[in-house]
């Protein structure tokens, strides 16, 4: 671990600019890279907390054909949402770039362009797997098939995320194309390799050694099983039509691989950052008291612990991270949250449904963050946090302090008089809490730094609770104002502490109390009053507003009808029977009906016993769809009868035809029947 560090280089994944941001991103990147950053800042340190858009690869491509229009109005489309996105939860960026930039290129291209000077690469013919239809190569995530090591039959051309292990997309059995769906071949092609294999040791040393004590459990076990399984070359270069070239002689149609130009991303972007503000940017990469941190979701483990940090070891001028805390996945309602089948919480469209509340969600994603396992967000438990947690306790305790200070005092901070036992021990534990959530953050615990906050806020309500100031306000008044000037203490500490978790609600504090922050984080334990005697405060807002029920529910409801949509979409006809001729079809003999009368089976679940009329005779029929339709709801329908299918005897009753139907994508029975005014019972279908 980098000691005493001078400054402070915080990277947050480079979201892909191929569509906007959930609730998964947020939860597993950028809140807790923003928590990380806001609480430095806080404590007076030198930080440079960079992100960017993705804006490379095959995917771009793909996006830009199927939505008919080129690859840079995809990503300039895209990133403008992302952009807005992060702007609106207060992620907060010191720099956020593109690498699309002319000083990504250029930045990328110069890093490739060492490496392959110094022969830091392997340059081979393969041959590599080819989309005929699409003529084009395939990148790795563009080819499916079944692991060689565990069977899941929807690997990755690079990566099996149900046994997390490596591949390369010719190890896959029964490859499929994911653009065409047809199956690729194998086709020659020269491309360069970082020897990832010759960086073995280094590795083990760096991260099984070095790192086995202060990384996350999760983190750790990837990267050993990386090892364990053994580390291949890799290539840095594809085929593709999108990107940036390879800045090599008889390099003609090839680009970086996105893996190797994203993560020099973090670089270019502290470039144009420094640039900007006037800075050199090369201590922040290059010197040994920085303390580089990437904050990433656990896909992204093996690029960020191993693939990066070979490239920078080969480079050999720049510093390696010093922690990569990787979290988990969020899951959504039970299921995996996925872009694809827009089961997701939008972020741009959270904000429309609750206006104002960003720091509800940044504190409910918190709250429940994927830290060590993956977790789930429901809507219920989203409600139930900002009602019980921070409308009844956090909210509460402010809006009862700022109320009885406007109320006693016309919102003067009071003269305190002698500080009772209880004062003193409530204010010395209040002085206590700056280094308990410091603790938590520094280990990247921010759902625990986030209980410790909430107990900042319980610790207030606890005390105005016991004390009860509006019970002895008339018979002991200057008891009353040192309990009001105790209360307001902790209301200004809590102004401070929450700004990394909910920075919304803590400018919000910040204009109630009339405070210009000229205390920082470590002010709580070393200065003796926060909010002096005599400091005008501001009139009482509520901070948090409760959810109701109905606000809930609509949300569930959104997320059921995407279920039904995704079924309907997903849904795939039967196969065709076997070819049968116009003479087989002859002797069926298919009439409209109406069903007349309609009774459940006794003692079965599934058959209705219903009479038909058929045009040429009214008649019994047995049929079951209890289970979709009450007795009620059929009499009277006009249906599609097959009359001349041989009687069956079923439970008793004779059956005298069927009644034809079809199923919807849900998998709800619906009646096949004629709509048209005018066709009378027994017309003949042909």
């Amino acid at each position: 671990m980098t000691q005493n560090p001078k400054r402070y280089t915080i990277t947050a994944a480079l979201p892909y600019t191929n569509g906007p941001i959930h609730i998964g991103h947020l939860a597993g990147v950028y809140v807790p890279s923003d928590i990380y950053a806001r609480f430095l800042r806080l404590q007076g340190k030198d930080v440079a907390f960079i992100c960017g858009s993705d804006e490379h690869g095959v995917a771009i491509s793909m996006k830009a054909k199927k939505e008919g229009i080129t690859p840079q109005q995809v990503i300039d489309k895209y990133d403008g949402i992302i952009r807005k996105s992060f702007e609106d939860f207060g992620i907060s960026f010191d720099n956020y770039s593109r690498t699309s930039a002319e000083i990504h290129h250029k930045t990328a291209s110069e890093f490739f362009r060492k490496l392959y000077d110094e022969g830091k690469f392997i340059e081979e013919v393969t041959e590599q797997l080819y989309d005929e239809k699409a003529d084009q190569f395939l990148a790795d995530r563009f080819v499916t098939g079944t692991c060689p090591k565990c069977g899941n039959e929807e690997a990755y051309g690079d990566q099996c995320e149900k046994c997390g292990s490596s591949l390369n997309a010719t190890d896959l059995i029964n490859p499929k194309s994911t653009i065409t769906g047809t199956k690729p071949v194998l086709k020659s092609t020269k491309h360069w390799f970082l020897p990832l294999d010759q960086y073995d040791a280094f590795l083990r040393e760096w991260i099984l050694e070095g790192h086995k004590n202060d990384w996350k459990p999760n983190v750790y076990g990837q990267v050993k099983s990386w090892l364990e399984d053994g580390l291949r070359p890799r290539a840095v270069t594809r085929d593709l039509d999108w990107g940036i070239n390879v800045p090599v002689e008889g390099a003609e149609g090839k680009k970086l691989y996105v893996w190797f130009d994203a993560p020099i991303g973090y670089i270019s972007s502290t470039k144009e950052w420094a640039a900007r503000e006037g800075k050199d940017w090369e201590p922040y990469w290059k010197s040994n008291d920085t303390k580089l941190v990437h904050f990433i979701g656990k896909d992204n483990i093996v690029f960020h612990c191993v693939i990066f940090p070979a490239m920078l070891k080969a480079e050999g001028s720049y510093i390696l991270p010093d922690n990569v805390p990787a979290n988990e996945f969020l899951n959504l309602e039970g299921n995996k949250l996925s872009t694809s089948k827009n089961w997701a919480v939008w972020l741009h469209e959270y904000l429309l449904d609750f206006p104002e509340k960003q720091d509800v969600l940044r504190y409910a994603l918190t709250a429940n963050a994927p830290e060590t396992k993956d977790n789930d967000f429901t809507w219920k438990d989203f409600q139930a946090r900002n009602n019980n947690e921070l409308v009844a306790i956090f909210g509460n305790f402010i809006n009862r302090v700022v109320v009885l200070t406007n109320k006693y005092y016309n919102g003067v901070i009071p003269q305190p008089n002698e500080l009772s036992e209880i004062d003193e021990q409530t204010l010395a534990e209040l002085k206590a809490y700056p280094a308990v959530i410091a603790s938590s953050v520094e280990r990247y615990r921010f759902r625990e730094a986030l209980g410790e906050l909430m107990n900042v806020a319980r610790l207030g309500n606890k005390y105005l609770a016991d004390e009860e100031p509006w019970k002895i306000v008339k018979e002991n008044p200057e008891r009353v104002q040192t309990q009001m000037y105790v209360a307001l203490q902790i209301a200004a500490a809590l102004n401070v502490l929450a700004e990394p978790f909910l920075p919304f609600t803590a400018n919000k504090l910040k204009n109630i109390l009339k405070v210009n922050n000229n205390f920082d984080w470590n002010s709580i334990s070393s200065i003796s009053e926060l909010l002096p005697t005599g400091h005008q405060i501001g009139e009482a807002e509520l901070l948090f507003a409760k959810i109701e029920d109905d606000e809930i529910q609509k949300q569930i409801d959104k997320l059921e009808a995407t279920k039904v949509a995704n079924k309907a979409e997903n849904a795939k006809a039967e196969p065709q029977k076997d070819t049968i001729t116009f003479e087989d079809f002859a002797k069926v003999d298919l009439r409209i009906g109406t069903i007349i009368e309609a009774e459940k089976m006794p003692k079965a679940n599934k058959l209705l016993v219903l009479k038909v009329d058929t045009g040429i005779d009214v008649r019994t029929i047995v049929s079951g769809i209890a289970e979709h339709f009450t007795p009620e709801e059929v009499i009277g329908k006009r249906v599609t009868v097959l009359i001349n299918l041989a009687p069956r005897a079923l439970r008793g009753v004779e059956s005298e035809g069927m009644l034809l139907l079809s199923n919807t994508a849900e998998g709800k029975l619906v009646f096949v029947n004629p709509d048209a005014e005018g066709v009378i019972n027994g017309a003949m279908i042909s």
